[in-house]
């Protein structure tokens, strides 16, 4: 591992770093991505993720657990908690950081349980919808045009590392979906069909809509089956978040 001691803003790693936080989609013109905290670069090294740079605070590095984290790079950068708090998008920063190379988007696999979501546009729910696809073993996630970019700083921290078990397929138009194979099915509150009443299909792919607009007509059109939830408590719908982990857990739990 090459370790140096940075003391300058401007150092050329830190700035084009600061670019890559400030932009929430600017991990597709770099094709890397910055994780911060000692949660998400275990979470990325233990599914065989290998970071190319991490940076530390002075104070991590006196820190034995931190300081081998950092050797899992070739490159660190130690700096003060200053500087690192420029790469920060916490209120209160973490002492580690890495960037990490991202793979090539991934082709869809015709037969794999998947997740679509299409338009979610709060980064929160974006990252809990991911937690609870890796939560329930649906590994391939399926994000349309204008849904929150998916390794955005917040969506991968609401991920809290479900990203680095996950396919991720981005950008994709309604018509790309005819590569599955697999039966499309969507909530709504106009059926009368109870998701625990059904035998789901299995494997399918679960379709999540915008948080205000719900699935889009032309994407409700090629699904094969709707279900409701039940809300006996009188609310009008659940949050998109919400709703994914009733519908995840509830095709884990028909699949036995």
């Amino acid at each position: 591992m090459k370790l140096d001691h940075v003391t300058s803003r401007d150092n050329p790693a830190l700035v084009r770093l600061r670019k890559l936080v400030a932009e929430p989609g600017g991990y597709r013109k770099t094709g890397s991505v910055w994780i911060e905290g000692d949660h998400l670069l275990r979470a990325a090294l233990q599914r065989g993720w290998r970071p190319g740079l991490v940076v530390l605070t002075e104070a991590a590095m006196q820190d034995a657990t931190l300081a081998a984290l950092a050797e899992s790079a070739p490159r660190a950068l130690v700096v003060p908690a200053a500087l690192f708090k420029g790469l920060s998008s916490l209120e209160s920063p973490a002492q580690i950081g890495a960037e990490l190379a991202l793979p090539p988007a991934p082709a869809i696999d015709p037969q794999a349980a998947s997740l679509v979501l299409d338009r979610l546009q709060d980064a929160g729910n974006v990252g809990a919808i991911l937690r609870s696809a890796a939560a329930f073993g649906v590994r391939q996630v399926l994000a349309l045009k204008g849904t929150a970019a998916l390794w955005s700083p917040k969506v991968v921290r609401a991920g809290q590392g479900a990203h680095f078990g996950l396919r991720l397929a981005e950008g994709l138009a309604v018509d790309d979906l005819a590569a599955l194979a697999v039966p499309l099915v969507a909530t709504s509150s106009h059926t009368d069909r109870r998701i625990h009443q059904l035998t789901l299909p299995s494997p399918c792919a679960w379709v999540m809509g915008h948080e205000g607009q719900g699935v889009s007509p032309a994407l409700m059109a090629r699904c094969t089956l709707t279900v409701g939830i039940p809300q006996p408590g009188g609310e009008e719908s659940l949050n998109v978040a919400a709703a994914a982990a009733i519908c995840l857990y509830e095709s884990h739990r028909q699949r036995g």
